[in-house]
């Protein structure tokens, strides 16, 4: 069995983060294993506070894994310090971490800030050169170029110079633009377009942790990028199609739909 690491934030009520990762990595059928960056306390309706772990237990929480278990690919998710950020770089480094998938989260969906705006600098020095693709959504993008996304095009050119940073590959999320989303695959050279139809639902919570989960478990299973990213867009229109409306706020999506389908035992929403 493929074994695949989260190295990201705690949540709570278990949409996103962690949970969401090890759940994505189940469905995918790779052994998931986590290091926690920040406690969280958020619900379906916003994020209420954050502890950040101290980066030496951060970097134990790393050893603890690789001294032990071959780990065939990772995600990072939440990196909310410079101290985090600069001791995760050092250690995967020093351990040679393969098929590295960088979400690069900065601001939770009810506009927490989830990444201290004085560790973006960081971000993007020490963790973007590690990734073999990162996934930054529009607002993301934006805030790593500097520069506003209005249409494809802009897109593109975010893609380019995010590229200029250093990841293998860049997926630009569209699902923040009007009409279609469309997810832009940049290599560096040529360009490939992800389209997905727009779903009418609320229950979106955790889609940018469940997507970056599921492209490296699909890396840790031997897929090349591009292959990846098609099989993880399937996954999560189908995990979003059909979230689950719990709590009072923004839902999450749905993990494990299609094997509680083959399973026979999905409830009616």
């Amino acid at each position: 069995m493929k074994k695949v690491l989260t190295i990201a934030g705690s949540d709570t009520c278990g949409g996103a983060g962690i949970q969401a990762d090890l759940k994505t990595f189940s469905a995918h059928g790779v052994y998931g294993m986590s290091v926690i960056t920040a406690v969280t306390a958020q619900n379906t309706q916003g994020v209420f506070a954050v502890q950040d772990i101290a980066p030496d237990i951060i970097a134990k929480q790393i050893d603890a894994i690789f001294e032990d278990i071959e780990v065939d690919a990772l995600k990072i998710g939440m990196v909310s310090v410079i101290d985090t950020i600069k001791i995760i770089a050092a250690k995967l480094r020093e351990r040679r971490a393969q098929n590295i998938v960088l979400d690069p989260v900065m601001i939770s969906k009810s506009g927490f800030p989830l990444l201290q705006p004085v560790a973006q600098e960081a971000l993007v020095e020490h963790l973007l050169p590690l990734a073999t693709i990162a996934t930054p959504n529009i607002p993301e993008a934006e805030a790593i170029t500097g520069k506003a996304i209005e249409d494809l095009q802009d897109m593109k050119e975010a893609a380019k110079i995010i590229s200029s940073f250093g990841p293998t590959y860049i997926l630009v999320k569209g699902g923040h633009m009007e009409n279609q989303a469309i997810d832009i695959l940049f290599d560096g050279h040529n360009f490939s377009e992800f389209e997905s139809p727009r779903l009418n639902t609320k229950n979106t919570h955790g889609t940018g942790c469940t997507l970056s989960a599921s492209i490296a478990s699909n890396l840790a299973k031997g897929m090349e990028v591009a292959k990846a990213v098609e099989a993880s867009k399937k996954y999560i229109t189908t995990a979003i199609e059909h979230g689950l409306t719990i709590g009072k706020g923004v839902g999450p999506t749905h993990h494990f739909y299609e094997l509680y389908q083959k399973a026979g035992i999905l409830d009616e929403q």
